[in-house]
């Protein structure tokens, strides 16, 4: 069994002449070219891809080679997973797989009969090799097609894989290259996507998951786990933010990204430097503008959007609607201009070599539930402060209690695989409505100077914001009146217990 530690990375389609011409490629030792034709293989209800399986034959030249692959394990790009590889001679052998519940699996009589072509690539690879440290780095380029179900998808690819080199010597020469091309950590496989291909199911928006922690993982490995959660999330909607008209996508993307935010301010304590200072400048910047696109959205769908189906024959309200929808496409551009630029790419790729590359600074490891408590203590604590010195006459406060019930969610969406189902329930519930009113009301108070600033001079269109106020009235009393009463219980909030 040959265990794969790879790196991959999407190529954008219009920077691969300039990777092609990148004068690192003139420093590898041997460059290889080859065409190659892959087929996997599946049950038509997919059984092998259930239990984690992947079968592949790969023609190469006049050859045929079948491949075996386990799902292992994948972090945002980076993967390692065990696979077994046996020449072809027409018929399936699994004698070499030496994992004998996977190779009792695919022996069964009955899983053979109803093994059939899921789905095929045919690429065109480019491989140089690098001497690196005591062994090699092999970098490929493949570029073709992804066929299934009378669909194809571009192939547009870089990996990277360790051949007895130092982790860091990959990282190092895959920051080279992404300093001069876009090049993004990508955690879809071929296979993956010619498997989505033959569903013909779109793939929708990834929301964030519970983050699976142990009461035996030390602390900062439960951090590590978390942030490479995150950055995979940020990974599994770039496609769909940059190629598709959802903002979900991008919603999906700013959560992620607050989300890796609140884990450094949460693990400070036990991060070097380097980490707990903050994210890298370009997701920072991304992040902004992420933002800008979601609070335009926001205007649009829950401020504006209402105000014209409830008023349809008011003549004022489509063109400040106009005016906000060409602001909230233009704030999706920039931050799609951002997606593709190569600072995005260099910027995860950063972030994920310090992750897998930074060692566990203690030598005696903090135990995961203690400071797990005693980080959500201080939360409660100062959410409880600003429970008590928030005044619904005062926007400004209730701002300041929106991030402290942010915070705390958050930190407790990371530990959630540690508490009380039941009792975490409640408290989720409590803090998950008291944050969806304040992020209205906050919304509700800053609308109007962004209006404003949508209609500028013009009589008619300051006219349609005072409509748009006024409409909004009742419904921000009802809010602020909500809040009042959520600020006692707030303020008496009681966590989980964790074990």
């Amino acid at each position: 069994m040959a265990e794969e530690v790879e790196l991959k990375l999407a190529l954008a389609e219009r920077h691969q002449s300039r990777f092609l011409s990148h004068p690192l490629l003139k420093q590898a030792v041997l460059r290889h070219v080859e065409t190659l034709g892959n087929i996997y293989y599946d049950t038509a209800d997919l059984s092998l891809r259930r239990h984690g399986i992947a079968l592949r034959l790969r023609r190469k030249g006049r050859e045929w080679l079948q491949t075996v692959k386990l799902a292992g394990s994948s972090a945002a790009g980076l993967s390692s997973r065990p696979e077994w590889e046996t020449p072809y001679s027409g018929q399936f052998d699994f004698s070499v797989v030496d994992v004998p519940a996977v190779r009792e699996r695919l022996q069964q009589p009955k899983l053979l009969a109803r093994i059939i072509p899921i789905c095929e690539t045919r690429f065109r690879r480019i491989t140089w090799r690098f001497a690196a440290g005591p062994g090699a780095i092999l970098l490929t380029l493949d570029r073709g097609w992804v066929i299934a179900g009378g669909r194809r998808e571009a192939i547009s690819e870089v990996e990277l894989e360790l051949a007895g080199a130092p982790l860091q010597d990959m990282f190092g020469l895959a920051m080279q290259l992404a300093r001069r091309v876009t090049l993004t950590p990508s955690v879809w496989s071929k296979a993956e996507r010619g498997y989505r291909l033959h569903s013909g199911v779109l793939a929708l928006p990834f929301k964030p998951e519970a983050p699976a922690l142990s009461a035996a993982m030390p602390a900062f490995e439960a951090f590590r786990h978390i942030a490479l959660s995150c950055l995979e999330r940020l990974q599994q909607n770039h496609r769909g933010a940059v190629a598709g008209d959802d903002p979900e996508y991008m919603h999906q993307m700013l959560i992620a990204t607050h989300r890796l935010r609140a884990a450094l301010r949460l693990f400070a304590p036990l991060l070097p430097e380097h980490l707990a200072e903050s994210l890298p400048a370009p997701l920072l910047t991304l992040m902004k503008s992420l933002e800008r696109a979601r609070d335009l959205d926001l205007l649009l769908s829950e401020t504006a959007a209402p105000v014209l189906s409830a008023l349809p024959d008011e003549p004022r309200l489509p063109a400040l609607a106009g005016d906000i929808t060409h602001r909230r496409n233009a704030a999706r551009e920039q931050a799609i201009a951002l997606l593709e630029a190569p600072d995005y790419g260099l910027g995860l790729l950063t972030m994920l070599e310090s992750l897998h590359a930074t060692p566990v600074p203690d030598p005696a490891p903090v135990a995961l539930c203690s400071f797990a408590a005693e980080r959500l203590r201080r939360l409660r604590k100062k959410l409880r402060r600003l429970a008590l010195a928030a005044n619904t006459d005062d926007p400004a406060s209730l701002h300041t209690l929106r991030i402290g019930v942010k915070r705390l969610r958050h930190a407790l969406g990371f530990f959630s695989s540690l508490a009380s189902p039941r009792s975490l329930r409640r408290v989720m519930r409590q803090l998950a409505a008291a944050q969806a009113a304040l992020r209205q009301v906050d919304n509700l108070a800053h609308a109007g100077a962004t209006l404003m600033d949508c209609a500028g001079d013009d009589p008619r269109l300051r006219e349609a914001v005072t409509l748009i106020g006024g409409w909004h009235g009742a419904r921000y009393a009802s809010l602020l009146a909500r809040i009042s009463r959520d600020l006692e219980r707030l303020a008496g909030l009681r966590l989980p217990r964790l074990g």
